[in-house]
C-alpha cells in the first residue's frame, strides 16, 4: 500500500506548531494551577500569542511546556488525559475531514498527510503488518525530549477521534510508545483500552484491518474538497530539491524494525521505480544506507544513552538488526569511523 502521499509535506527550517494545538493545554493548565502565564512565560511564550489559532510557534517549547504542565499539575498521565476530551474541532479543518472519512483507514492516511499543518518535525504514515492496519506518529528531533506527553496525547486523542467520528465502543489491538514504561501504566490501559508496549521505535496505533476499512459513511466529496484546500494553503509548498530525502526518512522511521528498508520497497511507496530513487537520492548527495544508518545512529545514541536503557536484544530489534551481535558490529564500526552521534537521552 503506497503511503508517500501521507506522509509529511515539509518540515520547516525551525519545527513549529500551530498555537490551536496548544490551547487545550493551557485551559488544563488554568483548571488545575494559578501559574499558566508564569509557565508560559518561563518557555518564551505569551497568552496573547494564542488568540490566533493559526499563529506559529517553536514546538520545542510546546514539548518542554507540556512536559512540566505534568509536573506542576502533578499529573503523570496529563496529555492522556487531555487526549480523552479530545474533539474533531480541535484540529480544524483536519479533524472535520477525519470527521467525514468513509473509513477508519481513509481518516488515518488524511491525518498523516496533513499533520504538518498543525506542526512540524514530525513523521506519521500507515501500513499493515502481520495483517493488521497500523497509524505510526513520532516527532523527528531527537533533541526534543522526553516527550512523554505529547506521545500520549497524540496516541489518546486519535483513539477519541475514532470513538467520537466511527464507533463509541472502539479499541484498538495494541498501542505502542516510544519511551519507557512509567511507574504505573494502568491508567494509560484503561485510557486507550489496549495493552501496550513501551520503548518502541515510535508511537502507534495497532487496529483491526476489517474494522479499519468497514465503511461508516457515505463522503461528502465536495465539501471534502473544500476542506482539504483549505489544509492545503496551510501546508508549506515542497521544495523541489529535498522532498524525496525528507520522505525517505519518514518512511524510514515508520518501518525500520518493522519491515525491509529497501530501494525496492521505498520506491513502491513512493511511486517510483527503483533507479528513479537512486537518481534523485544521488543528485541530493544522499543514499538509502547514509539514511539508514544516520537515523539508527539517532536510534542508538537515544535508546543506549538512556539510564533506564532497555535491553540490546530489544534495542537491535528496534534499529532493524537481527540480533545483539550484529548491533555490536555496527556499533564498532561507526565508533572507528568517528561517525557514531552524542547521546540525547
Amino acid at each position: 500500500m503506497a503511503v508517500a502521499s501521507h506522509l509529511i509535506s515539509r518540515m520547516p527550517a525551525v519545527a513549529s506548531i500551530r498555537a490551536s494545538v496548544l490551547i487545550p493545554l493551557v485551559q488544563q493548565i488554568d483548571k488545575r494551577s494559578g501559574k499558566t502565564d508564569l509557565l508560559l512565560a518561563s518557555h518564551g511564550i505569551l497568552r496573547s500569542q494564542l488568540e490566533d489559532p493559526y499563529a506559529v510557534l517553536p514546538m520545542a517549547r510546546y514539548v518542554a511546556l507540556f512536559e512540566e504542565a505534568a509536573t506542576i499539575t502533578g499529573e503523570p498521565a496529563l496529555g492522556a488525559r487531555m487526549g480523552t476530551g479530545f474533539k474533531p474541532a480541535d484540529i480544524g479543518p483536519i479533524g472535520m475531514v477525519f470527521a467525514l472519512s468513509p473509513t477508519i483507514r481513509s481518516a488515518f492516511e488524511r491525518l498523516s498527510k496533513y499533520v504538518n499543518a498543525v506542526q512540524g518535525a514530525t513523521s506519521s504514515g500507515v501500513f499493515e503488518e502481520n495483517g493488521d492496519f497500523v497509524w505510526s506518529y513520532r516527532i523527528v528531533d531527537p533533541s526534543m525530549w522526553p516527550r512523554r506527553q505529547d506521545s500520549e496525547f497524540t496516541i489518546a486523542a486519535s483513539c477519541q477521534l475514532v470513538r467520537s467520528c466511527f464507533r463509541r465502543g472502539w479499541r484498538p489491538i495494541e498501542i505502542q510508545l516510544e519511551h519507557h514504561a512509567p511507574r504505573d501504566a494502568s491508567v494509560l490501559e484503561r485510557i486507550c483500552g489496549a495493552p501496550i508496549l513501551f520503548g518502541q521505535s515510535g508511537n502507534r496505533i495497532v487496529m483491526n484491518k476489517a474494522e479499519a476499512d468497514r465503511v461508516h459513511r457515505a463522503e461528502d466529496k465536495s465539501l471534502v474538497e473544500i476542506l482539504e484546500r483549505h489544509i492545503g494553503d496551510l501546508v508549506n509548498e515542497p521544495a523541489a530539491g529535498d522532498i524525496v530525502t525528507e520522505k525517505v526518512q519518514a518512511l524510514i522511521s515508520i518501518y525500520l524494525g518493522r519491515k525491509p528498508v529497501t530501494v525496492a520497497t521505498l520506491a513502491a511507496e513512493l511511486k517510483m521505480s527503483p533507479r528513479s530513487l537512486q537518481r534523485r537520492l544521488s543528485e541530493e548527495g544522499v543514499s538509502l544506507r547514509d539514511l539508514v544508518r544516520q537515523h539508527r545512529q539517532t536510534l542508538a545514541a537515544h535508546y543506549l544513552g538512556d539510564r533506564h536503557a532497555a535491553p540490546m536484544s530489544e534495542i537491535a530489534r528496534v534499529l532493524g538488526y537481527a540480533d545483539n551481535t550484529v548491533l555490536w558490529r555496527a556499533l564498532r564500526s561507526w565508533e572507528k569511523k568517528g561517525n557514531y552521534p552524542s547521546s540525547t537521552g
